[in-house]
């Protein structure tokens, strides 16, 4: 099978450093390596550099892979947490994420099922069970038939089948609560359609040459990304729980914004124009923004202090570039050993300390979790002590 010959040409190249080994596996995955990367970062020049420091990770690792792996599966994981590492420092606003905010209506086509999706695929894709996300990547982003998912596996074509659709479903409700509400067919056809574009020529050639030389003739950059990310691979295997937190806040520079209604208060303002929406909208997704670089250096300060959090904002400016967010609008409520907290989604690591109004006669204020995810939250009434008691969101106060 075609992942049997993936592993035979990585044990080839691990030992006999085979050019043309390696240079056949770049040539068979580039394009999906590329995509990836292409979506989370939205830029060509940016996915290209993760593209490379993908392949340079794995020339580095080959003799470590198992004859099981999945190799597909485990570049596209490594391509999300290589954007992910460069995202870390290149979160920017986009258009889409302002289009995703304020989604109200649906037309259901695959065209316009993309456009909805695609911001949010690989954070889905990430949140699947490995089985299911290699299931996924076989099917839809290498196109190989239900049979050849199964053998692969290790499964009959019609488990694949079951696993293939069970796998839809999960996505089809992952984006339904994000606002993008289409059929799993739809999904399926949308995704297989659109998932993987073909990387820009002699990339492949590029990519081949740099990374069976372990990166040694790449830029500094590329080395410093290839560095980060193997850091976080390192860090994923003590708590992959808290990563999928983290990858879900750095995909694509999207950001989808919860909104919980509670109660009523008399004393906010109840009419807004359009122009004071539009500016509440703009500084919600600029606070969540700056939030998330915040929540994913506090998790990559416990990954380089023995899992302990940060006591201030202080301690996390080496972790953070060109973050414009004041500290002083915004307290640590946790903290303590990260590996300690019972519910790390639950968990509140900081929150803004002042209510803001918000349209629709509410106040809202953000909030950043133990497990990297961000949400901006309403309440009528502005009693948000008792918002956090009803939904069950935690405090651990740093012992």
């Amino acid at each position: 099978m075609p992942e049997l010959d993936d592993i035979a040409l990585l044990k080839q190249f691990a030992e006999t450093d085979s050019e043309p080994a390696f240079a056949g596996i770049v040539s068979r995955h580039l394009n999906h390596v590329y995509s990836t990367a292409l979506r989370s970062a939205g830029d060509p020049h940016a996915a290209q550099e993760i593209s490379q420091a993908v392949f340079i990770i794995l020339a580095r690792k080959a003799k470590s892979l198992g004859a099981k792996t999945i190799l597909s599966g485990w570049l596209h994981r490594t391509a999300r947490l290589t954007a992910a590492n460069y995202l870390r420092g290149e979160i920017r606003r986009q258009k889409r994420e302002q289009e995703t905010f304020m989604q109200s209506t649906l037309n259901e086509t695959a065209d316009e099922a993309w456009r909805q999706i695609a911001p949010l695929l690989d954070d889905a894709i990430s949140k699947l069970g490995a089985k299911d996300r290699d299931a996924i990547v076989l099917r839809f982003f290498e196109n190989k038939s239900l049979g050849e998912v199964g053998a692969a596996l290790g499964a009959s074509e019609d488990a694949a089948k079951m696993r293939v659709n069970r796998a839809l479903e999960k996505l089809r409700k992952f984006f339904a609560k994000r606002g993008a509400t289409f059929s799993a067919a739809i999904i399926a056809s949308a995704v297989s359609a659109n998932s993987v574009q073909a990387a820009p020529a002699g990339l492949a050639k590029t990519i081949s040459a740099v990374a069976i030389a372990k990166g040694a003739a790449a830029g500094g950059s590329t080395l410093a990304l290839v560095k980060g990310a193997l850091k976080i691979m390192a860090w994923t295997k003590v708590k992959t729980t808290v990563f999928a937190g983290v990858v879900l806040i750095l995909a694509a520079g999207t950001t989808t914004v919860i909104v919980k209604n509670y109660g009523h208060h008399p004393r906010v303002k109840l009419q807004w124009t359009p122009a004071e929406k539009d500016l509440f909208r703009q500084e919600s997704i600029a606070r969540m923004n700056q939030s998330k670089q915040w929540a994913l250096a506090c998790i990559m300060f416990a990954a380089d202090h023995q899992n302990q959090l940060p006591k201030n904002f202080e301690q996390l400016k080496p972790y953070v570039r060109g973050n414009g967010l004041s500290s002083s609008n915004w307290e640590f409520v946790s903290g303590g050993n990260l590996h300690g907290f019972a519910n790390v989604s639950k968990t509140i690591l900081f929150r803004e300390k002042e209510l803001r109004p918000s349209p629709g006669g509410k106040f809202a204020k953000v909030y950043a979790f133990a497990d990297g995810h961000v949400e901006v939250i309403s309440s009528l009434d502005g009693d948000f002590a008792a918002l956090e008691r009803q939904r069950g969101f935690l405090v651990q106060p740093a012992k």
